[in-house]
């Protein structure tokens, strides 16, 4: 087995807890570990004479496994990796309760048993593909996005205007600060604390939110992931932001955004006793616990 090892690059003492445990446990397998080369530059030495690894700065259909460690934000900058590559993710959590990293530091030698024994399950998730018009190189590379694709106001207290197209019909047009296009994976993210639905990771569904919306009847809006959306933003700034997950950039107010479903998903792996609702129920009860 190929396993490639990522996580952000800075010095963070549950990381390299993480990383020293899931070294040592990837000791007892068959198997060529290769590092990103940013990541490693920071990690304490852990390694022995005995055992030897690879360095990566990408990744090709030729690896069987991406292992994250740090949060579902990782995981949404380690997707840039894996593209449309088919490799399947596992998440290791070293920071608050996640919906996509849920193995503690705790549990990855078992976890680790269960998906060399294959005992695990595969989740699959949908993303967004966006393209500019004109064309933007900023976007061009990786013009997808595992959680969100957000378009807000840069440089003002002003609201924009975001006129909103579904499948070439005129919807409506949001009076905001922005407005978000949420898969269902991201939406108990930034959709969420903006007033929007849990969507169960399979529903083959998207959630359109708007960010502070000064119209009172303007509600998130569930659609079908098969929906094209286009956007259009006026306001008394010239640009805007649009972020896809959490890589941001300027746009002008003279270009079109358009967002569809990508043709590809992202493989999550989930031990046999994980489950989203189980994941939903724990979120729940540290939310109750930070309050008490």
């Amino acid at each position: 087995m190929k396993v490639a090892i990522y996580g952000q690059n800075y010095q963070n003492d549950n990381n390299q807890k993480a990383f020293e445990v899931l070294v040592n446990s990837l000791k007892n397998y068959v198997v060529d570990v290769f590092i990103e080369s940013q990541f490693l530059k920071i990690q304490k030495e852990v390694f022995h004479n005995d055992w030897s690894f690879g360095i990566f700065t990408e990744l090709d259909n030729s690896y069987d496994l991406l292992i994250s460690i740090g949060g579902d934000g990782t995981i949404l900058r380690a997707i840039t990796y894996v593209r449309d590559l088919d490799i399947p993710i596992v998440g290791i959590n070293t920071g608050r309760l996640g919906f996509l990293a849920t193995v503690q530091t705790n549990e990855i030698e078992n976890a680790m048993s269960n998906i060399f024994e294959k005992n695990y399950k595969i989740s699959e998730r949908s993303l967004l593909s966006v393209d500019i018009s004109p064309e933007n190189s900023l976007v061009k590379e990786t013009n997808f996005a595992l959680n969100e694709v957000t378009i807000s106001r840069k440089n003002t207290t002003s609201m924009i205007t975001v006129e909103t197209h579904l499948d070439d019909e005129y919807l409506t047009s949001y009076w905001a600060d922005g407005l978000i296009l949420s898969t269902p994976t991201g939406s108990t993210g930034y959709s969420l604390s903006c007033g929007g639905p849990v969507i169960s990771p399979s529903a083959q569904s998207f959630v359109l939110t708007p960010i502070a919306p000064h119209n009172l009847n303007a509600r998130p809006l569930v659609i079908p992931d098969q929906t094209s959306v286009k956007l259009k933003v006026n306001g008394r700034e010239d640009q805007f932001l649009l972020s896809l997950d959490s890589r941001i950039i300027t746009l002008p107010n003279t270009a079109t955004v358009k967002i569809k479903k990508a043709p590809f998903h992202i493989k999550m792996v989930e031990l046999l006793d994980e489950s989203f609702i189980d994941t939903l129920r724990k979120k729940m009860l540290w939310g109750e616990d930070r309050r008490n």
